[in-house]
């Protein structure tokens, strides 16, 4: 297995520094990339961006070498989070890639790439192809120089990225609310105050806003309830209004309640759903299918289309572009915006809950809870064999159920559902369930594990 085996993933790069990815690893996909793009479009600049991470300004330099040895202009953004390198890419029409590992420990990397107006790129729209030229140059093949370099040159665009985020919101919806945020010493520390200080009658304490891609404080994977730790204790010492918690690209956001008390990325699917629609009666709205069915419910209620989709960027931005969907959502805490080149973003999500807590007049505890219907095992990673294998027993052993293959295998058993499917990159299985109420929850689960682990 070569490394590029090991770090290209289904919708982007990502590996281990410097056993996986490295500069001479970063400047073959350099190639690769620019490589692709002349042979698909007419596409003559990127825009390239970076997290905080130690490698990032290595890696860019050798990724951006490998780009204008093919001839293509480079335009380097600097620091930025990953929404604001896909603006850049929507505004100025050109493709682009972002220099980040997310949530991933520090001793990761990784690259996200998109083609012009910030659509994907995942292995069956094209990273498959940056791949193979990539392997080429580092087995010292690959495509010839360009005749002319490209040139490079440097943009700052926070600025104008603020701005654009504030035309999602009115900002009077809004109004006095004070906010935390936990930016995990990731991108967040940057963009959010850049948003929020524009904003005069918001109050803003920002935790861990150091940009510092060793992670200091905790990881910056608010994904995992310890990692909210912090913030909820904060909100609630302080008397905030609303936490936000950012990962470490600050492309998705957590939301905390005054309470302290964490929202789910469905219910805040649900609540970003409802603002959506208020904007565009009768919109389509995306949501993945291990969302909690409160989402469609939700949708159906307030007039929209609910559309279900498999998890992960690359499938939802397609389908967002062909449904004309406005608004799509994810129950990992990734909020897409047609209006954002379909691209997923914290901060606008961030802006869009808190005008609707302005506009309630109440608090967040009281708007999340007509959404919040049903309880929910979270994400359950069991290591198996053959997960294939494990898939089809528990398939024939709910045979007397609706299932579908949309992603994995989902049954749907009347009062609870469950998805079950493999990790792209480790021999695991997730599920997620769903029931009526808490004691139900808990027995279809043990029942699910004893089957997947028999």
């Amino acid at each position: 297995m070569s490394v590029l085996d090991q770090i290209v993933k289904a919708y982007d790069i990502r590996g281990t520094v410097p056993d996986q990815l490295n500069a001479d690893v970063a400047h073959a996909l350099g190639v690769g990339f620019a490589s692709f793009l002349r042979s698909n479009s007419d596409a003559e600049q990127i825009v390239i961006a970076r997290d905080m991470r130690p490698s990032g300004p290595e890696f860019v330099e050798a990724f951006s070498r490998g780009v204008l040895n093919q001839g293509i202009d480079v335009i380097d953004l600097g620091l930025g989070s990953t929404d604001l390198m896909y603006y850049a890419s929507g505004v100025l029409d050109a493709p682009g890639a972002m220099f980040t590992a997310s949530h991933n420990p520090a001793g990761y990397n990784g690259i996200k790439l998109c083609v012009a107006g910030a659509r994907p790129v995942g292995v069956d729209t094209g990273l498959l192809d940056v791949k193979r030229v990539a392997e080429e140059v580092l087995q010292g093949g690959g495509p010839k120089p360009a005749a002319s370099a490209g040139l490079h040159s440097e943009r700052n665009v926070l600025s104008d990225f603020a701005e654009h985020v504030l035309t999602f919101v009115d900002l009077a919806d809004i109004g006095t609310m004070r906010v935390v945020a936990d930016t995990a010493n990731g991108m967040g520390g940057l963009v959010v105050p850049a948003v929020m200080e524009r904003i005069p009658s918001v109050e803003l304490e920002v935790m861990y806003g150091e940009l510092d891609g060793t992670f200091p404080n905790h990881p910056a994977d608010p994904l995992q309830p310890a990692n909210q730790r912090d913030l909820r204790a904060r909100v609630k010492s302080g008397g905030f209004d609303i936490g936000l918690a950012f990962d470490g690209d600050a492309d998705r956001v957590f939301v905390v309640d005054e309470l302290g008390e964490g929202l789910s990325g469905s219910t805040t699917t649900a609540l970003l759903a409802v603002s959506a629609l208020r904007a565009a009666p009768g919109a389509t709205i995306l949501h993945n299918l291990i969302c909690s069915k409160s989402v469609p419910e939700v949708v159906t209620e307030h007039g929209g289309v609910p559309v279900r989709t498999k998890v992960g960027h690359s499938y939802i931005k397609q389908i967002m572009a062909d449904t004309g969907a406005v608004f799509g959502g994810e129950h990992s805490a990734h909020y897409y915006f047609a209006r954002n080149f379909n691209a997923d973003s914290g901060l606008i999500a961030s802006l869009m809950v808190m005008a609707e807590v302005g506009r309630s007049g109440g608090p967040l505890s009281a708007v999340r809870a007509p959404f919040e219907r049903y309880v929910a095992s979270g994400e359950i990673n069991t290591q198996v064999d053959d997960a294939a294998n494990v898939i089809e027993q528990v398939s024939r052993a709910h045979s007397g159920h609706d299932q579908d293959r949309l992603d994995g295998l989902t049954v749907d058993c009347g009062d609870w559902w469950f998805n079950l499917r493999p990790s792209n990159t480790e021999p695991l299985l997730r599920l997620n369930l769903e029931a009526a109420d808490r004691n139900t929850c808990a027995d279809r689960v043990t029942e699910l594990l004893t089957m997947i682990t028999s």
